[in-house]
């Protein structure tokens, strides 16, 4: 039986109290800050402003807890009843803010983007999302689910639990035809991965198996890349975000680029068509394979496969960098072999906020600044949120 908030008042948290919050600012990771007595809560489930009874999920002793509000006294403006049946405290952990309209969505995003830039990468600059294509839901072309040979489904937030995905209880943001994909699937145990294919085709991939191979369309050229590899999961992100890349990079004909984490070679094939000779490099054995492929028309474009801080030294030197790092993000490593490599920009490809942070201020401190940064809602529903950021030379 959980305490309520009047019984826990004058004792250290413990799982399953319930606590009256006051709700406050948006943090990195798809919860808010609240205070107990002094002590840090980060409360999923609410909103900035909001005052609600929230119950301990996690609490460490001396140190930081979690919770998730079950009851809100006083509703934020912008909160929306959650239409999945799986969102909720205790339930599925892929979305974090169906109870938010998409503009306060937006918002909380560019806030933590913001934040995150400030403290970590010592720059201070607003932030604006911008939406993509679609109503918020059914994007998700790419799902990995987990599956006990009964159930199929996703996970727990922070939890090895699986959450049963069916066609009466469907996963939202997961693109058309993967939760009946799903739903199909008996008698496998382990990791799946369901793949909706630019041709409209739906794949299975079982735990195990090497993946097939599809076909992705980006302004007319066509990308092969594995079923289960690296490939943007919003079906708008791809166009997106080489659109943002080149309109950061104009005048490359005859310039030399180095497309670094370069997939299957999504940036380096525009780069090429552009004018520019290119140096792509993917550690990834698969991707690489594929991003050869994906280049061979265009003599321009080199493929080399191994770790980036270790390609790059032996590369002919840059006019400019694309870079699309990892959610870990670039490091100081390869941050500092670029600047010292001299390109005049480096267009940083982010899917993490803290990581671009960090990595803003290894790159100002080389002797870069930020010029020009973009935010794209590449991840509706979920505290994901994809940025395309400029840094120059200075002097």
């Amino acid at each position: 039986m959980s305490r309520r908030a009047s019984d826990a008042q004058d004792a250290e948290l413990a799982v399953d109290d319930v606590v009256e919050l006051l709700v406050g600012p948006v943090a990195h990771g798809g919860h808010c800050v609240a205070r107990h007595q002094g002590r840090v809560v980060f409360v999923r489930h609410a909103l900035p402003g909001e005052r609600v009874y929230a119950r301990v999920t996690e609490a460490r002793k001396g140190s930081f807890a979690r919770a998730d509000a079950v009851d809100v006294l006083d509703p934020a403006d912008g909160r929306v009843v959650a239409p999945c049946q799986h969102f909720g405290p205790g339930g599925c952990g892929g979305c974090d803010f169906q109870h938010a309209s998409a503009e306060l969505q937006w918002d909380l995003k560019a806030t933590v983007v913001a934040e995150q830039l400030r403290r970590l990468g010592g720059v201070d600059r607003r932030v604006e999302l911008e939406s993509l294509p679609g109503d918020g839901f059914g994007w998700r072309t790419r799902v990995r689910w987990g599956s006990d040979g009964t159930v199929v489904g996703p996970r727990v937030y922070r939890s090895s639990q699986l959450v049963p995905v069916t066609t009466q209880a469907p996963c939202l943001i997961a693109a058309p035809g993967l939760t009946e994909a799903g739903s199909a699937v008996s008698g496998t145990v382990g990791d799946i991965v369901l793949t909706a294919a630019d041709d409209g085709s739906v794949l299975l991939t079982p735990p195990g198996t090497a993946a097939p191979t599809v076909l992705e369309t980006v302004f007319g050229r066509r990308f092969e890349v594995a079923a289960d590899g690296f490939w943007q999961v919003h079906a708008g992100a791809p166009e997106a975000l080489v659109d943002a890349v080149l309109d950061y990079l104009p005048g490359l004909a005859g310039r030399h680029a180095w497309d670094l984490y370069g997939g299957v070679g999504l940036f380096a094939a525009f780069l090429a068509d552009a004018g520019a000779g290119v140096d792509c490099v993917e550690a990834d054995r698969s991707a690489a394979d594929h991003a050869r492929r994906n280049l061979a028309s265009l003599a321009g474009a080199t493929v080399h496969t191994g770790q980036v801080e270790r390609v790059i030294g032996g590369l002919d030197a840059p006019n400019v960098v694309v870079l699309d790092p990892p959610r870990s993000g670039a490091g100081r490593a390869v941050c500092e072999a670029i600047a010292a490599a001299g390109p005049s920009t480096v267009v940083y490809v982010a899917c993490d906020p803290a990581a671009l942070g960090r990595d803003t201020a290894i790159l100002r401190a080389a002797g870069y600044e930020l010029s020009g940064l973009r935010a794209f809602d590449a991840f509706p529903q979920t505290h994901h949120v994809e940025c395309v950021a400029r840094f120059q030379l200075q002097g």
